[in-house]
C-alpha cells in the first residue's frame, strides 16, 4: 500500500479521543440505532459487491465464488441476522425465579453492557469477514471502535476506508490505514477491548500492550490445525474435503488443515486419493497454476517463505510442488516421509503445502496431536462412533470438526476460537457480541424491606447471628454417583 494513504500518526490520538467522546454520549446504545448501523453495513457490501470482489482479486487472486461465499454474502447475511435478533439478545434477564426467596424482592437482574471503545486489528488474508465480524460485535454491543486494516491487502483496505464513512456513523467507527508504526501507536492508548486476529508472535506484543492498561482481549491466532484420517473412512471423500479446505485462499486461512496424520504403514491409497481429487479440482493442462479457481500467495515475502519450506523439508513431494515466482502462485502440494522434527511441522504453514505423517495406530495419532500446542481446530475423518468419542474426551482444540474442513466457519451458531496458544475468546455471531459486552448485575432493594436489612447494622446481636447464618445442609455425594438425590 502507498504510505501516502496511511492515516497520519499524529491524528491517531485525536481519533481515539473522539471515539471516547462519542461513546460517552451513549448515542450508540438505542437498539433501533444499532439495527440501522448493522443494516447499513449490509448495504455497503450489497451496493458495492463487485468492487469488493475485484479488490479481493487484486490483492490475492481470490476467485469470485470464494469472494462471495466466504466473505461478501456471509457478511451481509450476518448483519441481517444480528439486526433481527438484537432485541432478544440485548434483553435484560430477570433472575427472580432462580434466587433464594429472601432475595426475590430485590429485583435481581443481569444485562449486557457495552465495554466502550474497542481496537480491532484486522489481518490481510480474509480482510472483509475478519474486519466485519468484530465490527458487527462492536455495533451490536453499542460500542465504538477503530478498525486497523492491513497494508498487505491494500485494495480491500482502501475500499473499506473510502466506503465506511458513507454508510456508517463516522463518529462511532473509524478506519485506520497503516503498517507497524501505526499499529504500535494505537496500542499505546487505553482501550476498553482489543480484538486481534493474526499470529502468536504479534499477539504477544498486543497482549503486553493491553496488560499495561488491564485491557481485555480477544485473540484469534490459528496455529497448526491437524487432520486425523481414519484409514477405513472413504478416502476419496476425505481427500476432496481436505483439499477443499487446503485450497481455500491457497491455504492462507487460520483454520486451514495444516498437516495430515494417518494411522497406517502404507500411504499409497491416501496419496492416490489426493491425486484423484487434484485432477478433479484442476483438470486444466497446467493444473492449479492455470486455474481461475485457485488463489495466489498474497505477497513476495509470504511466497518466499513457502518456497523456503519446500526447499528445506526432508520429506518427499508426491503431488504438486510446482510454483511460479512471477505470479506468486504455488499449487497444492502433498509431502510424505515427514519426520517429527521436519521444518513443515514447526510453525504454521499458511499456504498450500500439506505434510502427511504416518503413525502406527489411532492411539499414536492422538498422542501426536496432543504433544503439540493446542490447535484452533482439530479435523477428524471417521465414521466410527468410538473414535469420535475419543476425540471429544482425549484431545484439546478450539473446535472439533468431523468429516469436513473449514466449512464450520459458515455456521453462525457454532463459535470458533482458540485455546492456549491458538488464542482465546470466541468469534461468530452472536458470540462476538458477547466479547464486546460484559454482564452487569443489578439489584434494587425497596425501602419497605428495611426490617429485613436492619439485622446487618451494628451493633451485632446474637439474634441477628442466628437469623442470618442458620445451618446449611450439604447434600450427600460420592465419586461414582455425584450428588445423591434426596
Amino acid at each position: 500500500m502507498d504510505p501516502n494513504l496511511f492515516t497520519p500518526i499524529d491524528d491517531l490520538s485525536k481519533i481515539h479521543q473522539d471515539l471516547r467522546i462519542k461513546f460517552n454520549t451513549r448515542s450508540t446504545l438505542p437498539i433501533p440505532w444499532r439495527q440501522h448501523q448493522l443494516l447499513q453495513l449490509a448495504r455497503m457490501f450489497q451496493d458495492n459487491d463487485e468492487s469488493f470482489a475485484n479488490a479481493l482479486y487484486q490483492d490475492m487472486g481470490r476467485p469470485a465464488l470464494e469472494a462471495y461465499t466466504c466473505e461478501i454474502t456471509g457478511t451481509i447475511s450476518r448483519c441481517i441476522t444480528v439486526a433481527q435478533t438484537l432485541p432478544e439478545w440485548a434483553t435484560a434477564r430477570d433472575l427472580t425465579a432462580g434466587v433464594a426467596p429472601p432475595f426475590q424482592a430485590w429485583a435481581p437482574t443481569v444485562y449486557k453492557a457495552p465495554k466502550g471503545v474497542a481496537l480491532v486489528i484486522v489481518p490481510w488474508n480474509y480482510p472483509i469477514i475478519l474486519a466485519t465480524l468484530p465490527l458487527i460485535g462492536v455495533i451490536a454491543s453499542g460500542c465504538c471502535c477503530v478498525l486497523k486494516l492491513s497494508e498487505i491487502s491494500p485494495h480491500c483496505s482502501k475500499l473499506f476506508a473510502d466506503l465506511m464513512p458513507r454508510y456508517l456513523d463516522a463518529d462511532a467507527y473509524h478506519v485506520v490505514l497503516g503498517a507497524v508504526p501505526e499499529a504500535a501507536r494505537l496500542l499505546e492508548f487505553k482501550w476498553d477491548h482489543i480484538f486481534y486476529t493474526g499470529n502468536a508472535t504479534i499477539a504477544r506484543i498486543v497482549a503486553a500492550a493491553a496488560a499495561k492498561h488491564l485491557t481485555p482481549l480477544t485473540l484469534e491466532l490459528g496455529g497448526k490445525c491437524p487432520v486425523i484420517l481414519d484409514p477405513t473412512y472413504d478416502l476419496d471423500i476425505a481427500a476432496k474435503r481436505i483439499m477443499q479446505g487446503k485450497c481455500s485462499n491457497a491455504g492462507q486461512i487460520c483454520v486451514s488443515p495444516d498437516y495430515l496424520v494417518v494411522p497406517t504403514n502404507d500411504a499409497s491409497a491416501v496419496v492416490a486419493a489426493f491425486h484423484r481429487a487434484y485432477r478433479s479440482f484442476f483438470p486444466e493442462d497446467g493444473g492449479a497454476l492455470s486455474s481461475s479457481s485457485f488463489s495466489r500467495i498474497v505477497a513476495t515475502a509470504q511466497f518466499r517463505r513457502l518456497v523456503f519450506l519446500l526447499d528445506k523439508t526432508k520429506g518427499s513431494i508426491v503431488m504438486g510442488g510446482r510454483y511460479d515466482a512471477s505470479t506468486l502462485q504455488m499449487e497444492p502440494t502433498l509431502i510424505t516421509d515427514v519426520a517429527e522434527d521436519d521444518v513443515l511441522l514447526s510453525d504454521e504453514i499458511f499456504g498450500p503445502i500439506l505434510p502427511l505423517v504416518l503413525v502406527p495406530s489411532m492411539d499414536a495419532a492422538i498422542d501426536f496431536v496432543n504433544t503439540r500446542d493446542h490447535p484452533l481446530v482439530l479435523y477428524v475423518f471417521t465414521d466410527d462412533a468410538k473414535i469420535k468419542e475419543r476425540m471429544k474426551s482425549e484431545t484439546t482444540s478450539g473446535s472439533l470438526v468431523f468429516n469436513a474442513t473449514v466449512l464450520q466457519m459458515g455456521v453462525n451458531e457454532v463459535p470458533y476460537g482458540g485455546v492456549g496458544i491458538s488464542g482465546y475468546g470466541r468469534n461468530n455471531v452472536p458470540f462476538v457480541q458477547d466479547e464486546l459486552t460484559y454482564i452487569r448485575g443489578s439489584i434494587d432493594i425497596p425501602a419497605s424491606l428495611e426490617p429485613h436489612i436492619e439485622p446487618l447494622y451494628p451493633p451485632y446481636t446474637e439474634k441477628a447471628q442466628v437469623l442470618l447464618n442458620g445451618g446449611v445442609l450439604i447434600p450427600e455425594s460420592s465419586p461414582g454417583v455425584g450428588l445423591k438425590k434426596a
